[in-house]
Parts: structure tokens; sequence; C-alpha cells
């Protein structure tokens, strides 16, 4: 692999794992990022990389659906490999407007999968980056395996259940080389403040209501982005292909838990609020999402066990470390806090 297409590029796992590509691995290739950026994705996180790699990182704004484009993409940049992060990926979403997942997520996929097929003497590995959801709920005790049946919850779940399926359906039908991995929650910097995590960072900083679905209860399997992306480009280098790799934290925490941490860290990093109130009085209990997965845990012995791959950070280590992140990083926090997400924010939340 000396020229990889990286899809979805200016999102929260895919900036990381061009960072990661460019600053922290062996790889001396060429990176072309595409990305039609969407409200969660940003330029910001690669403004560095495009001035210190002008060589080795360009960026396309292009939509993946459109055929035309990623053709002449691929007959113009000599491409060898292509990794596939581009996706909508909010569950919240996906219930109020799942048409947009059900486009991007299955019909980006099947372009990006046709061009593959149309040329196998180019395209030397295709990997295809998924999610734990595409499993369901589990119990009080299990973990999801690779042979784990399929029961998505969600239409953001469903698309990316079909999204799989067509990968491996284009490996065993056509010969294309791919490899896929699923993981679990993912955190750390340059996350888009939808999710768990960084919304709960930065409303705690601001002393803003903390919302928490239910009960807080539900447990994930929380991998911090940085383990992430060392995991995936050990699959693209040594998983045997057409082989699916779980990707994992080790780390199962109840939501509540991973709330009253984020508060606590918050609290000592940036002092209490006025009144010295701790931040945990900040949560507040909302109506439930509708088919809230309970519980995600995964199997990773797979992947270290044909691989080598163990997540380096703990949660404990990796929260601390993205919470003063998004403590440190405020131009960052106030550039992607403006136009859509503002407007998302206070029709969820209120001003």
């Amino acid at each position: 692999m000396e020229k990889i297409i990286v899809t979805g590029g200016c999102g929260f796992i895919g900036s990381n794992f061009i960072r990661h590509l460019l600053y922290e691995s062996a790889f001396s290739g060429s990176i072309i990022n595409i990305d039609k950026m969407t409200y969660a994705a940003n330029a910001d996180n690669l403004k560095d990389a495009a001035s210190d790699f002008p060589d080795r990182y360009s960026f396309v704004c292009a939509d993946i659906c459109d055929n035309a484009a990623m053709e002449n993409l691929i007959q113009t940049s000599s491409a060898d490999s292509i990794c596939h992060f581009a996706a909508e990926s909010h569950v919240d979403r996906s219930i109020a407007d799942p048409e947009a997942f059900i486009r991007t997520n299955i019909m980006g996929t099947y372009r990006l999968l046709e061009i593959a097929r149309k040329h196998p003497d180019r395209i030397s590995l295709f990997h295809h980056v998924s999610t734990d959801e595409v499993f369901g709920s589990l119990g009080a005790v299990g973990a999801f395996a690779e042979t784990t049946p399929y029961d998505p919850s969600s239409p953001y779940s469903a698309s990316k259940a079909a999204s799989d399926h067509l990968v491996s359906a284009y490996h065993r039908t056509y010969g294309i080389p791919v490899t896929i991995s699923n993981c679990s929650n993912n955190y750390g910097p340059y996350q888009f403040p939808e999710k768990l995590i960084p919304l709960v960072i930065l409303n705690a900083k601001e002393g803003r209501p903390i919302p928490v679905y239910g009960d807080g209860k539900n447990i994930r399997d929380w991998l911090h982005v940085a383990d992430h992306c060392r995991a995936i480009w050990t699959v693209m280098n040594k998983g045997i292909r057409g082989r699916t790799y779980n990707i994992g934290g080790n780390a199962e925490m109840r939501n509540i838990d991973v709330v009253t941490m984020i508060c606590d860290a918050v609290d000592r990093m940036a002092g209490p609020l006025d009144g010295n109130r701790p931040r945990r009085n900040l949560i507040r209990f909302v109506t439930d999402r509708p088919g809230h997965d309970r519980r995600y845990a995964m199997d990773c012995s797979r992947i270290g066990r044909e691989l080598g791959w163990k997540p380096k950070e703990s949660f404990e280590t990796g929260l601390e470390k993205t919470v003063r992140w998004y403590l440190e990083n405020e131009e960052w926090v106030e550039r992607v806090k403006s136009g859509e997400y503002l407007s998302w924010m206070k029709q969820q939340y209120g001003d």
C-alpha cells in the first residue's frame, strides 16, 4: 500500500487515522482524503497535516455516492487501496431521518465496491470500518464475537449491517481483497460534540444540563481512538483477506459512570462551578432513546491472537487525556460549536 484513499477523512476517526499514518506510523506513502464535508466533518482536524505533508496528503471534496467522481479519482490518482470510514453515524439522527443513512452507508459503500471490482489491477485492499452496533444488544453476560449473528436495532446500525454484508459478498462473489473491522464506542480528540463523551465534557465545562438517557445503566465498551487507529492499520497490513476483526477497548462502563467520571475530571481540571457546586449536579435523566441497546461488549481475542494487537489505553488514562484535550483546545471547540451544531444543540436541549 503506497497510495491510500481514505473516505470520510475529515471526520472523527478518519482524521485520527490519517494523523496516525502521517505522524506516528512507519507508512511512507501518500493519502488522498475524500470527504463530502457534511456537518460532522471538520477541515481543522487536518490543517497541520496539509501543511506538514504537502507531498503526501491531499484532499478531495466529493460524495462517495457520485460514481463519476469516484471513477475519475481512481483513473487519475493511481491509488492502490481504500480505507472506508465515510458514514452517517449518529443513532438519534438516524431515528429522526433514516434516508441519509441508507444513501451514504449502503449506496456509498456499494459505489466504492463497484469501483474496486472494476479495477482489480489497481485496488489491492478495500478495508471497511464498521461498528459493534450491528450485533444488537447483549444481556448481562457474554460478548460479541466475529461470528455473532447480526441483529441491528436502529436505522443506523441496520445500514451499517447492510454495508458489512455487501463488503463480504463482494469478496466472495468477485474476489475483491477486503478486510472488515467492527469497533466498540470510540472516544478521543476531534470527536464531534453530539456524541456522549465530548457532549458531557463541554456541557460540564459550561455549566449546562447534562442529559443521560433512561436510567443511565446502559453499558458500552470504550475504545480510545488512537488504539482503534493502530488496530485498523494492523488489520490492513496483517489481516487475512475476507476476514472480520472485532476491535474493542476492554473497558465496559455504564453510561452514568462515564458521565460522573467526566464531571469529576472537569471539576479537578477547571475548578468547580460558581458556588463550589460539583458538576454532578448538572446531570438530568431524560426519556430513553427508542430501541436503546442495553449492553455492548467485544470479544477481541481474534485480533490479539492472530495479529498481536491489544489496546494501550485504559479507560481512566484515555478519558483523562480526552477531557484535557477538549479543555485545552478552545479554538477548535468554538469553531465546531458554530453553525448546524449550535442549532442542533438548541433543538435538543434548549438555550
